[in-house]
């Protein structure tokens, strides 16, 4: 596969991300303590609920991170390589997730 495809998988995964925030605005607003309008149960739920959303949040701030890093790579012309030993990644693991930076054998030593 070529960069422009892997740079338009990049592209549409942004979008994707950026269209599951916009949806998850509402999940995100802080919750009101106020017991007259709401139970304390139902606060609770509200509490969790909003946390789960702030750490999905977290996660897809990471990712979109790693795509743009992904992007730059294809700019400078060092897509496809680890970022830390230099070696080709396998064309498999890139498709299955073209932002990855590293090959397994590296991922494996950072984890």
């Amino acid at each position: 596969m070529q960069g422009d495809n892997y740079r338009q998988l990049l592209i549409d995964r942004q979008k994707e991300l950026a269209e599951l925030a916009a949806a998850a605005d509402e999940v995100r607003r802080p919750v009101l303590l106020d017991q007259t309008s709401v139970g304390r149960l139902s606060r609770m739920d509200a509490l969790q609920s909003q946390a789960m959303a702030l750490e999905i949040e977290r996660r897809r701030n990471l990712e979109l991170l790693r795509i743009d890093a992904a992007l730059k790579r294809i700019d400078e012309g060092e897509f496809g390589y680890c970022v830390v030993c230099g070696e080709d990644i396998p064309e498999k693991r890139m498709l299955f997730d073209p932002a990855v930076p590293t090959c397994v054998d590296c991922a494996r030593r950072n984890t």
